[in-house]
């Protein structure tokens, strides 16, 4: 950036002055917050987080420098909840993702299906999309989660999102686009399942321990190629 379309240092410290205001509100609101979802709360939080990263830019463009803290993006954060205090209906949306990490196993599954029922025809089974339109009709999803190794399929990423409405849909409604109508701000809760999280955990804490094991246990090949283990020494517990 040329030294012409540098911030100014006065326009640095409005930015900075706008963060202690906008701290100064956030704080207010959270001293106010009248439930867990408080609305004021949520959009103090936006203000500061704005507020942080305009100073943040200004900052690093005028002087080279960062500031020590991050405000996390909202972009998917779920928006404070506005549906009814009472709901009478509640929608269950979920979205499980699979791979086929065995299609041989998927297939077999569904020739036992298909033999089983014994019904007449060009078998459906003969193809991975019509495997899995035989055990997803003959298994409910539930049950097909917890079996999913068996049928030849590896978990992915998951969601399930609840939401709240007055009054039930009528029959049929929403058939057409069950997924295209629903509303942020109607859902109750959601619990997310994803690999990702379990790489933020310390996955690989646990290679450090086989390979501190690995370490311990020496190891040599004997001339048949079979592993040999060394006793461990007497004085170790």
């Amino acid at each position: 950036m040329s030294d012409a379309a540098q911030p100014t240092a006065a326009e640095v410290r409005a930015a900075a002055e706008a963060v202690k205001t906008a701290l100064d509100r956030h704080l207010a609101a959270v001293e106010r917050r009248s439930g867990e979802d408080d609305p004021a709360v949520y959009e103090a939080f936006n203000q500061l987080a704005a507020a942080a990263e305009v100073y943040d830019e200004l900052l690093y463009d005028r002087y080279d420098e960062v500031t020590p803290f991050e405000i996390p993006g909202t972009e998917d954060a779920l928006p404070p909840y506005t549906g009814p205090e009472e709901p009478n209906a509640l929608s269950v949306l979920i979205r499980r993702d699979y791979a086929v990490a065995e299609p041989q196993r998927l297939l077999a599954q569904a020739q036992r299906i298909e033999a089983a029922e014994g019904e007449d025809g060009p078998a459906a089974s003969g193809t991975i999309h019509g495997a899995l339109g035989l055990l997803f009709g003959e298994f409910e999803p539930d049950e097909i989660a917890s079996r999913h190794k068996e049928f030849g399929l590896e978990e992915g990423d998951s969601t399930l999102w609840v939401t709240a409405a007055e009054e039930p849909a009528d029959p049929g409604e929403w058939l057409e686009a069950p997924f295209e109508q629903v509303d942020p701000q109607s859902v109750v809760c959601r619990f997310d399942v994803s690999a990702v999280f379990d790489d933020e955990i310390g996955v690989d804490d646990d290679d450090d321990e086989a390979e501190d094991l690995e370490d311990e246990l020496d190891t040599d090949l004997d001339e048949d190629g079979d592993e040999a283990l060394e006793p461990l020494d007497a004085d170790r517990r």
